[in-house]
């Protein structure tokens, strides 16, 4: 279950009843999708290139082509982060 409200902190029943009746998740699942979600969502962009190279690369894809679709989804993340070339984005995975 998610943490109990705190001051400045949001509480998500709301949002975990409406997935309850909505979907067949039960309590606890909706809480931790909704977990996951907040978590995906506030992913830096450096851990964001980082994982999806990876991702990528174990799906046997090659670098050129690894980098140039991260460049194509960075711009539709939440909080879209500014333009990143294909050479910072490579800076990002090898330092």
């Amino acid at each position: 279950m998610l943490e109990p409200r705190q001051p400045g902190r949001l509480s998500h029943d709301d949002l975990i009843d409406h997935l309850v009746r909505s979907t067949a998740l039960q309590r606890g699942e909706a809480a931790r999708v909704i977990l996951d979600v907040l978590a995906y969502f506030d992913e830096k962009t450096e851990e964001f290139v980082r994982r999806r190279h990876r991702e990528l690369q174990s799906g046997g894809m090659a670098n050129t082509e690894i980098f140039e679709r991260i460049a194509t989804e960075l711009p539709h993340r939440a909080v879209a982060p500014p333009e990143l070339s294909l050479r910072q984005l490579r800076r990002i995975v090898y330092g």
